[in-house]
C-alpha cells in the first residue's frame, strides 16, 4: 500500500513538473522565442518520458495510477498558466469604446504615462457619439489601466489583445 501511495505521489508530482514546462513552452513559442522554449522542451519531454515509463511499467494494478497521473497533467496545466502569467511578459493591445471622451479619463490615463489615441466614431444605433481610445501597454500594467476605465465610465466597452509586434509609439 505504501508503494502504492508513492508511485502514485511521485508521478502526480512528476507530471506537474512536465505539464508545467510544457505549457510555459507553448507560450515562449507563442511570443516568438526558439532557444529557450527548446532547451525547456528537452526537460519537458525526459521527465514525461520518465513518468509514462514508470505508470506503464509498475508491478502495480490500480485505477489510482491512472487517476494520479491525470491529476497532475490537470494540476501542471493550471500551474503552468499561472507561471506564464506572473512571469512571461507581453505586449497586450486594449481598445476601449466609450458613449464620449472623458476628458478625466483620458487625463488620468495620459497622467499615468499610458499612450492614448482617440478615434472619433460615428453616431450608432443609440444615436450616442461614441469615441474609441486605442492603448498599447506591457501585461502587468493593465490592471491599473482597467481602473481607471472602470472608475470613469463603468459602461465602457473594452477589448483586450495580446499584441505580438509594436513599432515605435508609447508603451507602459
Amino acid at each position: 500500500m505504501i508503494k502504492l501511495i508513492l508511485t502514485c505521489l511521485k508521478i502526480f508530482l512528476a507530471r506537474i513538473v512536465d505539464v508545467s514546462l510544457g505549457t510555459i513552452r507553448t507560450v515562449l513559442v507563442v511570443k516568438g522565442k526558439s532557444i529557450t522554449p527548446a532547451v525547456v522542451a528537452f526537460f519537458e519531454v525526459l521527465i514525461w518520458f520518465i513518468v509514462a515509463r514508470e505508470a506503464l511499467n509498475t508491478e502495480l494494478n490500480s485505477i489510482l495510477i491512472p487517476i494520479f497521473y491525470s491529476l497532475g497533467y490537470a494540476t501542471g496545466t493550471y500551474i503552468g498558466t499561472f507561471i506564464t502569467s506572473k512571469l512571461v511578459d507581453g505586449l497586450i493591445g486594449v481598445q476601449v469604446i466609450t458613449k464620449s471622451t472623458n476628458n478625466k479619463m483620458l487625463k488620468e490615463m495620459r497622467d499615468k504615462g499610458f499612450g492614448v489615441s482617440v478615434v472619433d466614431l460615428k453616431k450608432t444605433n443609440d444615436n450616442y457619439k461614441k469615441d474609441m481610445l486605442i492603448i498599447q501597454l506591457n501585461k502587468k500594467k493593465l490592471k491599473e489601466l482597467t481602473h481607471i476605465i472602470r472608475t470613469n465610465d463603468p459602461d465602457a466597452f473594452v477589448v483586450i489583445n495580446e499584441t505580438k509586434y509594436v513599432q515605435n509609439g508609447l508603451i507602459k
